[in-house]
């Protein structure tokens, strides 16, 4: 299937915003909630994935070098500051999986852990593509991290972010994708999975970079993570140039839909988290979700600066810090990321 072929199907429900039909949730979050983190958490990791499992939280990120990957645990989300990083995978002297090693997600799969991450090659350092790693032990910092090779999609290009969960039965990807037949940018697409590093057809479009906020500097619609609440299941995503324009937007579909069905999924018309001169937030994004230590706070983990002025390429400027901060709820169970509040 081509992407002209998935446009058709797609784009006329990509930027369809509904007001939540769900009726009134109370919040789970208030304003008096206090929640001890440090500010940042770690210092000069991008595209940060944090993962609450049995009583560990792990956490994995892009390092500025773009030359490895490190695994860190902890007892507690504000351990994760000072835990020990353990590189657990370097990048090939030669071929694929040699350059640009982005944005690592750790996921436990039936019993298994696998990373997903995006790679280029030493050749042609931006032929990125998603790949990714297994390891059978009962902790991720021990045992063989092996080489599952890449995540095919149906088209050959410019692929990344790839990230998973699992709903009624069945396991899903979602990931970025640059379209080959167009210049429509790095769009959202989701299929279910055959296997834990395989998809089967058909893909579905989720949202394209169209509108002006996701548009600045690049066409860009990527780091989606999902997270599931309220009879909702929502996909934050992140768009635009990797600068001070980078910005978080919001897809959400009802829990008992057809997933698969791309008009069930509505985009919210306005990014839901972005720049905050006022509190030194600079080009918030690339978020994962987890949960406090009470199991019921919701926590946002993003990546961010705290200056605008970038000199040169964004991506080599190696300051983009892991943040965390409470996410809120409101009255119809939608997110509320507080935009103007500091973390």
């Amino acid at each position: 299937m081509t992407f002209r072929s998935l446009f058709t199907r797609a784009l006329g429900c990509a930027c369809v915003w509904l007001s939540a039909s769900a009726a009134a949730v109370p919040a789970t979050q208030g304003d008096t909630l206090q929640v001890d983190l440090p500010s940042p958490l770690v210092d000069r990791r991008a595209d940060p994935w944090v993962l609450r499992h049995d009583d560990y939280y792990y956490f994995i990120a892009t390092v500025p070098e773009y030359d490895r990957i490190e695994l860190r645990r902890s007892r507690t989300v504000a351990g994760l500051a000072d835990a020990e990083a353990e590189v657990i995978w370097r990048r090939h002297a030669a071929g694929p999986m040699g350059a640009h090693i982005w944005a690592p997600e750790l996921h436990y799969i039936d019993s298994t852990w696998y990373i997903y991450f995006a790679a280029g090659d030493v050749e042609d350092p931006w032929k990125i593509r998603m790949y990714a790693l297994r390891n059978e032990s009962a902790n991720p910092l021990l045992g063989d991290w092996q080489e599952m090779g890449r995540i095919a999609t149906p088209v050959d290009s410019f692929s990344l972010d790839a990230t998973t969960f699992e709903h009624a039965g069945k396991r899903y990807l979602v990931w970025a994708q640059y379209d080959t037949e167009s210049d429509r940018g790095s769009m959202l697409l989701m299929a279910e999975m055959a296997s834990p590093t395989k998809i089967r057809q058909p893909v579905i479009v989720l949202s394209v970079p169209t509108l002006a906020w996701e548009t600045r500097g690049h066409k860009v619609n990527e780091g989606p993570a999902v997270l599931k609440k309220n009879g909702r299941i929502f996909i934050s995503y992140s768009a635009s140039a990797t600068d001070a324009n980078y910005a978080m937007g919001l897809l959400w579909a009802n829990t008992d839909a057809e997933l698969m069905n791309p008009k069930i999924w509505h985009k919210s018309p306005e990014p839901v988290f972005s720049t905050n001169a006022d509190v030194k937030r600079f080009g918030p994004g690339h978020n994962s979700f987890t949960l406090a230590e009470d199991g019921v706070t919701d926590l946002l983990v993003y990546h961010a600066r705290d200056y605008r002025e970038i000199k040169g390429n964004p991506l080599s400027d190696g300051n983009r810090a892991t943040r965390v901060r409470v996410l809120y709820w409101d009255e119809n169970g939608m997110p509320d990321f507080r935009q103007r509040a500091a973390d």
